[in-house]
């Protein structure tokens, strides 16, 4: 099986060449690009899936929907599009959001430093999301009112990047917030916000991550 390569980007997300994307997960792994996506059921309800125990980072952990890497060719939601399949053996239309910058390490394993790409998409509440082995260990969904109730006893165990990516929310686009009001309006408010802010500083000081401003 040929090594994944992954995009090498500056602090505006230019790609500036690629590498392996082993090598750019180490301790002192290099920015790259990379997205998160969550989706969404028409109640508001956010699909968590629970990573692999197999995972060398965050093992076991509650994550978003689903994470990857773009390819050079793609755009972030191309290749979350082109992902999902993969992850979950569904296919779908996603919508960007936003995209912020985060460094931060896992033990003494390694560490995520990325530029990451905010997608979002809605399911109908039937449809069945499968458990890829070795990718995916469990799948649960959540309103941000028990999440938020999680938070509180327990952050650690929920990825920094997702806490990050659900906090930012109300910085997306302005058209596609008010596509998916309906579906956003219980997971943007002073209450949801301040328990996502609270769980990221577990994980990571104020100073390891940012919203990136759009250029284009």
């Amino acid at each position: 099986m040929s090594e994944e390569f992954v995009i090498l980007v500056d602090e505006n997300d230019n790609p500036i060449g690629t590498e392996e994307k082993v090598k750019c997960h180490l301790p002192n792994g290099k920015l790259h690009r990379a997205f998160t996506a969550l989706l969404f059921d028409k109640n508001g309800r956010l699909g968590l899936t629970r990573r692999a125990k197999e995972k060398m980072l965050w093992p076991s952990d509650w994550d978003g929907t689903f994470a990857s890497h773009p390819r050079e060719s793609e755009t972030y939601v191309s290749s979350g599009e082109r992902r999902m399949p993969e992850e979950l053996g569904i296919e779908g239309k996603l919508d960007y959001l936003h995209k912020f910058e985060y460094h931060v390490l896992y033990k003494d394993v390694g560490s995520e430093n990325e530029i990451c790409g905010t997608l979002i998409g809605i399911i109908d509440e039937s449809t069945v999301l499968k458990k890829i082995e070795g990718e995916i260990d469990e799948i649960k969904w959540v309103s941000a009112k028990e999440l938020l109730s999680e938070l509180k006893t327990n952050p650690q165990i929920y990825c920094p990047w997702m806490l990050i990516a659900l906090e930012l929310l109300d910085k997306s686009e302005q058209s596609i917030l008010e596509k998916h009001e309906n579906i956003l309006s219980t997971w943007m408010n002073s209450e949801v916000h301040e328990g996502l802010y609270d769980a990221i500083k577990t994980h990571l000081p104020k100073n390891k991550w940012r919203l990136v401003n759009e250029k284009n």
